[in-house]
C-alpha cells in the first residue's frame, strides 16, 4: 500500500461531525513526520466524495487556506453542514470535533 493509500484510509475513517490535524492523520497512517505529506496527498484527493479532506485541519482548528476544492471558505461551509462548530476566532471547536484531544 502506498503513503497517500494509507493517508486516505485514515482519513475515510474520519467521522461526519469530527475532525483530525495533519499530524494525527500523519500519525495513524504511520509515520508522525508525515503531516506536510498529508497535505500533499489531500491536495491531489482523487476521489473527495469518498476521501473527506474537509475534516482534516491544522492543529489550531484553522482550515487548510490552500483547501483545493473551493478555498477555506468552502471547507468551513462543508463543515458547518456536517455539524462542526467554530470558535470566536474561526477556527474548528476542536475541544468539541477533534477525534483525539
Amino acid at each position: 500500500m502506498s503513503t497517500f493509500e494509507k493517508i486516505y484510509d485514515v482519513v475515510k475513517s474520519i467521522p461526519k461531525g469530527r475532525v483530525m490535524t495533519y499530524g494525527q492523520v500523519a500519525i495513524l497512517a504511520g509515520n508522525p513526520r508525515w503531516a506536510r505529506v498529508v497535505g500533499y496527498a489531500l491536495h491531489s484527493n482523487p476521489n473527495p466524495n469518498e476521501i473527506p479532506c474537509h475534516r482534516v485541519v491544522m492543529k489550531d482548528g484553522s482550515v487548510a487556506p490552500g483547501f483545493v476544492f473551493g478555498g477555506p471558505d468552502v471547507q468551513k461551509q462543508i463543515l458547518s453542514s456536517e455539524g462542526i462548530t467554530f470558535t470566536k476566532d474561526g477556527k474548528v471547536d476542536m475541544e468539541k470535533h477533534a477525534v483525539f484531544r
